[in-house]
């Protein structure tokens, strides 16, 4: 039996009609398709999960317009070799594709050296990451690069993938093996290659049992990047905020399921307990912050019993934003304005003029501020409602 090797280099196309996916950005009436096509390449950053056809791209760009390509890993790549492929083609009319996959491990320093060739255009840059850019990239890098998103791919895609395997090579697959392969491979299309690959090289009838003796559990695009691992924590955060409790544990498994820490999960909680919650339910702040400390304390499996208590507690409370936009407003106010004086009184040296409000009572009519401003309005839900009646009858207007 020959050996099958390298099937997704065997398989890789070689122009834009063949690439598979990505349709939302790629497909002939897109935008990108006609730049490409009229040699118009701008710099790109392909930014998604493993698999999707990031490199793949990049490299079909270079072959539409017959242009060099280097790849480079930003792992462990030198300055100097850039500035050396640059040079090599600066008296020609040829601008070489300079592709940089894990473009997100370059240093601060690194991308800024590329400022100057990019702004230049003696290279065509294109960079690949699972991370999201605007966590990865200086503004500056992603101001000269358009960003693209790369999505897992989807059943049909890998249909089309797999279709291409049988018209090149003769073999049997069970249904239900068919369906683990796609299935199994979480939308990425180079991990589904390299199963079928290794199952092709122990049978021809290739089995159920066979592909799950090579992979035991399905791959999980959850949050195995930075960039999905934001989305799945936003989509957690959002449900919450939307009083949806099943949604929420939905989301709140999955990044459990993927391995992500407790201690993020839970820091993200306490954020969110005062931003949207804040005194229309003063204890979610409490239960927030003690489930910040039992999760770090406590560790796993037992740490999402805890934040499933929390998730469902602050789920359930009544949402309020009053005090995220009071200090926005304030903020704001500071920044945009002339600063306004503190009274003497309120100054460590003028407390003698300064009206003690426990020697009143507990409240005295003083001014503490030179101009009167407004940032704090109560929508008056919950316990803001409460609050809302003790400072009125603090001020004695109850």
């Amino acid at each position: 039996m020959n050996l099958i090797q390298n099937l997704t280099t065997v398989l890789q196309p070689k122009t834009l009609e063949n690439f598979i996916g990505q349709e939302h950005i790629i497909s002939q009436e897109k935008p990108l398709y006609k730049l490409i096509k009229l040699g118009k390449i701008p710099h790109m950053l392909f930014w998604g999960v493993s698999g999707s056809g990031k490199t793949t791209l990049a490299k079909i760009c270079a072959n539409e317009i017959n242009s060099p390509f280097f790849y480079m890993d930003a792992t462990n790549l030198k300055v100097d070799d850039i500035r050396k492929n640059i040079n090599n083609y600066k008296n020609s009319l040829i601008k070489p594709i300079i592709f940089i996959d894990e473009i997100h491990r370059l240093s601060k320093n690194q991308q800024e050296v590329l400022l100057i060739p990019m702004e230049q255009k003696s290279c065509i840059i294109i960079g690949a990451t699972t991370e999201n850019p605007s966590f990865a990239l200086t503004n500056a890098m992603i101001s000269r690069m358009m960003v693209f998103e790369f999505k897992i791919l989807t059943e049909k895609d890998l249909e089309k993938l797999f279709q291409r395997v049988k018209k090149r090579y003769d073999f049997n697959i069970e249904k239900d093996a068919k369906e683990y392969l796609f299935c199994s491979s979480g939308g990425d299309g180079r991990a589904m290659l390299n199963l079928l690959e290794f199952a092709l090289n122990i049978e021809n009838n290739i089995t159920l049992q066979t592909l799950k003796s090579l992979r035991n559990e399905p791959l999980k695009n959850g949050v195995s990047s930075k960039s999905n691992h934001y989305d799945f924590i936003s989509a957690l955060i959002k449900s919450i905020r939307g009083s949806d409790i099943d949604a929420s544990l939905y989301y709140l498994a999955k990044l459990l399921d993927s391995g992500e820490r407790s201690d993020f999960i839970a820091r993200r909680l306490v954020i969110l307990s005062s931003e949207d919650i804040g005194n229309a339910n003063p204890n979610a702040l409490n239960i927030a912050t003690n489930t910040l400390i039992a999760v770090k304390e406590i560790g796993k499996p037992e740490d999402k019993i805890i934040l499933s208590q929390c998730v469902i507690y602050l789920s359930s409370s009544p949402k309020s934003n009053s005090s995220y936009k009071a200090i926005n407003k304030a903020l704001d106010y500071v920044k945009n304005n002339p600063s306004l004086e503190i009274p003497s009184y309120l100054k460590t040296t003028g407390k003698k003029e300064y009206l003690y409000p426990h020697d009143f009572g507990g409240y005295i009519k003083q001014e503490y501020i030179k101009k009167v401003v407004k940032f704090y309005n109560s929508e008056e839900i919950g316990f803001e409602k409460t609050l809302n009646d003790w400072i009125k009858k603090i001020k004695g207007k109850q």
